[in-house]
């Protein structure tokens, strides 16, 4: 089959190489899925690139990257239910601690890790639920039902913010989101009662200004180190602070005496080691969701299996109003 590998860190253009491997057949509780797209992620392009702290050199002689993707069930090993032959699915974890992930035309993994996809729901929004969709349902409903709440969004206009805050929404939060000016009108489509501006010097201030002077019950995160100070001033007591970034200071300072005269809880959310019950509690919600109509998953742009390496650079330079896909059959 052909596959996206690399296997020394370095710029995309430079590592990523179009190979042809062999697809080794499924073993015990294990399916084989063909592949119609593959999502790629900043958690994807950070691996390639050798930008995670304390990794010097690739964990495999080759990797074939990206966690996310989407297609539909040929074989299965012993354990599996054989009616499970020719279901559509979506894949989380593809490449999480193993060499094999979805750029490319297959993947054989455990079947816990292909969800069944429902039928009404598109091959390019499946490939958008790993790593994006279940942080945002995780962030969002993590705590508990978000009905009549105050839900706070930092980074409303990314990736995983632009579902947070449909998710939000939908659970029937009262939302605020932070973005850059040129990603309001975005936030407000998705569902924001009010965004403000990230950079604004006195955000605290513009926060309380829209809730009339109350606090906020839940905060959904980007960049905790940036955003702790002024979480801590506007969190209610008891508050949950939901994270799942802080790339912009990676040694935060953290106001502990406000956090902890709140009694602040900090949920720092990894989304690739989430408990299986949290993480199928999430499943459900983004099905939920996505049946109902409450949920839209954009696409940014898609690509084909030559054309890894501009996905990449996609997502490395930002500023994309969607998915970033990788269609594997082209």
């Amino acid at each position: 089959m052909r596959a996206v590998t690399y296997s020394a860190f370095g710029p995309a253009t430079e590592v990523l190489k179009l190979s042809d491997i062999p697809l080794r057949p499924p073993g015990p509780q294990e399916v084989s899925v063909e592949l119609v797209f593959s999502g790629v992620n900043p958690s994807d392009v950070k691996a390639r690139a050798g930008a995670r702290p304390g990794v010097t050199r690739p964990p495999f002689e080759r990797i074939c990257p990206h966690s996310d993707g989407a297609g539909h069930i040929t074989a299965v090993g012993e354990g599996v239910d054989p009616a499970r032959i020719g279901q559509r699915v979506w894949i989380w974890n593809g490449q999480w601690q193993r060499p094999m992930g979805t750029a490319a035309e297959g993947i054989v993994l455990p079947s816990e890790q292909a969800i069944a996809l429902p039928d009404e729901i598109s091959f390019e929004t499946g490939a958008s639920l790993g790593i994006p969709g279940l942080t945002a349902a995780h962030t969002v409903f993590g705590g508990g039902d978000v009905a009549g709440k105050t839900l706070l969004i930092h980074g409303g206009n990314g990736s995983v913010g632009h579902l947070a805050v449909q998710l939000a929404k939908w659970g029937g939060a009262t939302v605020i989101a932070t973005a850059s000016p040129a990603g309001f009108d975005r936030c407000k489509a998705a569902g924001a009662d009010n965004v403000l501006d990230y950079r604004s010097g006195t955000l605290a201030q513009d926060i309380l200004a829209t809730t009339g002077g109350g606090l906020v019950d839940r905060i959904v995160d980007v960049e905790f180190g940036q955003n702790i100070a002024i979480n801590a001033e506007v969190i209610t007591p008891n508050g949950i602070l939901s994270v799942y970034g802080s790339a912009k200071d990676m040694a935060p300072s953290v106001p502990f005496g406000p956090l902890l005269f709140k009694a602040v809880t900090i949920d720092i959310a990894l989304i690739y080691i989430l408990p299986r019950n949290e993480r199928l509690m999430a499943v459900e919600l983004l099905h939920n969701a996505l049946r109902q109509g409450a949920l839209y998953c954009p696409v940014g742009k898609v690509f084909s299996l030559a054309q890894a390496a501009a996905a990449h650079q996609a997502v490395e330079n930002g500023q994309r109003q969607g998915a970033i896909l990788v269609d594997v059959q082209r």
